[in-house]
This record gives structure tokens, sequence and C-alpha cells, in this order.
């Protein structure tokens, strides 16, 4: 074991994971758990018991949103019974005396890809996204992530790239989300004639599939999508000079069939010298991404830090 520990938490809308890791990013304990039937604090409890967090020096949850950091309150969609639930007092009351942050799940990811992934040569300004249900994001600058007052800030998926497009749950019209995530891309690729083959979920991932065989209706839906993705990273690499993107969810496991249309909208539309350099390039972590960045907020938060 190297130095202090942190104790990571990620709440996810389906499973909890927990961890202790340590300042060089080893995992020294962790436990997971599906949340389907069961009462999500006695989960939560659950998972951070099985860890043994004692003597640890901070905790970080990485946490399905909206969030209140304020407050340490969440109301995930996904979860119905936690309704400006306590979730930080909740994990602190676990282990008093101990500081715990919080932040959005996209958030920790894009800190855990700074930290431990695919951008660990520590680009000096990264934007991480989550491309699956719903998209969201993250912004590290300089080894911190940019978390916003209320905590909600890299909401990349509620970006408006035109203005004149479909309502989005949000209440904006034309948001990334309503082109780019998994559900918005199988609803359009369904109106333009795509037909699912017999015994295939109506998904992404089924999408994806026939995008590789050749299906040009699912071709155009992955393009489609990276155009909308395309601008909004561009937005926001104007807003923040980006060096690097970083792609997880779902979706994104589509690999090239998502990533290679997106970099060549971005080539095409790069015009500034600046935006050139940016880099968009797939998760290394996958779903460990959120614990990571979870662990890497504790550590800015821990006692000395």
């Amino acid at each position: 074991m190297n130095g202090p520990r942190v104790l990571a938490v990620d709440i996810g809308g389906t499973k909890f994971a927990a961890a202790v890791i340590d300042e060089d990013g080893t995992v020294c304990a962790r436990a997971e758990e599906a949340i389907a039937g069961a009462d999500p604090a006695e989960v939560l409890g659950r998972v951070i018991a099985a860890t043994d967090p004692a003597g640890v020096v901070a905790a970080g949850i990485g946490t399905a949103g909206p969030l209140d950091r304020a407050r340490g309150t969440v109301s995930p969609v996904n979860i119905p019974a936690w309704r400006d639930f306590p979730l930080a007092a909740t994990v602190g009351d676990r282990l008093p005396g101990v500081p715990v942050v919080m932040a959005g799940d996209a958030q920790c990811m894009a800190l855990g890809e700074w930290w431990r992934g695919t951008a660990r040569d520590r680009a000096g300004a990264l934007l991480g996204i989550v491309v699956s249900t719903g998209i969201g994001g993250g912004v590290v600058l300089d080894g911190r992530p940019h978390l916003g007052p209320t905590g909600n800030a890299g909401h990349i998926g509620h970006i408006t790239v035109d203005p004149r497009g479909e309502p989005c749950p949000c209440g904006a019209v034309g948001c990334v989300e309503t082109f780019a995530s998994g559900p918005a891309m199988v609803r359009w690729a369904a109106g333009q004639g795509w037909t699912l083959p017999p015994g295939s979920p109506a998904d992404a991932r089924s999408l994806a599939a026939a995008a590789r065989a050749g299906d040009e209706v699912a071709q155009a839906a992955f393009d489609r999508a990276a155009e909308a993705l395309a601008t909004g990273l561009l937005t926001t690499a104007a807003l923040f000079d980006l060096d690097r993107v970083v792609v997880g969810g779902g979706v994104a496991a589509a690999g090239d069939t998502l990533l290679a249309p997106i970099r060549r909208a971005l080539l095409a539309r790069d015009g500034m010298a600046f935006l050139r350099r940016l880099r968009v390039e797939p998760s290394t972590l996958g779903r460990d991404a959120g614990l990571f960045g979870a662990a890497a907020l504790a550590r800015l938060h821990a006692p000395g830090a």
C-alpha cells in the first residue's frame, strides 16, 4: 500500500460501487452491488462497509444527477426513492471526521481519465463525455474538475446545436442529446425505415452492429449523431481551449463507428488554429473511470492537499 488511502463511491442508475484507493491508484479493496429491488440506502451502506474504509483520509462520490453540491443532496432520475437525498451526509455518517465531497458521474469520469486513464500524461484541459441513454460531461482544467457553483457544470448533452430541432426533456430544443443519445439515434433510424433483425433489442448496440454491417440508415444515424457531438465539442473547446476529449459510455462502445465520423466532422470545422490540436480518444478505464475520478476528487479535498 502506498501513502494515504481514500474512499471512492460510484452511484449509478443500476448499481453502486465503492473502493479504497491509495495515492498511486492501487485499488486496495472494492465492492459492487446492483440496486434492483433493494433499498438504495441499504445497498450504499453494504458496499461501503465491504471495503473496510477505516483509516481513509477523505471520501469522494461520483453520482448520477441532478445534484446539489452545496447541500450535499442528489435526486437521480433512475432512483425514484432518492429525491433531495442527503448523500454526502449519509456517507459522512459512516466516516466521522473525514471530509466528503461529491460531483457528477460524468465529471468523475473525466477526472478519472485525467488521473489514471487515456489522458494520464496530464492534458491541461480535458473534456470527458459519456454517450449513453443520455449525454453527460465534465471538464478538467489543470488537474482540477470545473464543477460550477451548483456542481452541474459540463452538461454538454444540453448544448443547443439546432435551434429549430426537437424538444428535449430538459426544456430546450435541439440539444446534442436529441441527436446523439442512444435512444435518440435508434428513434431517428427507425423513422428512416431501419428495421431490427428478428430477436434483436432496439438499442444502440444493435444499431452499431447494423452500421458496421453496412446498413446505410444505421450509418447515417451515427453520422448525424457525430455531427451534433462535433458541434458541441467545438463549442466547448472554443470556451475552454481543450487539449483532449475522452469519450465513454454505452454508445461509445461502438468505437470507430462513432469516433471516426466525430473526428471527420471536427476536421471539417476546426477553422481556428488552436482547435486543430484537439484529440478525441476512447475511454481506457471503462466502467472504472468514475471510481478513479471519485478517488482523485477525494484526494483534492484531503487534509493537507
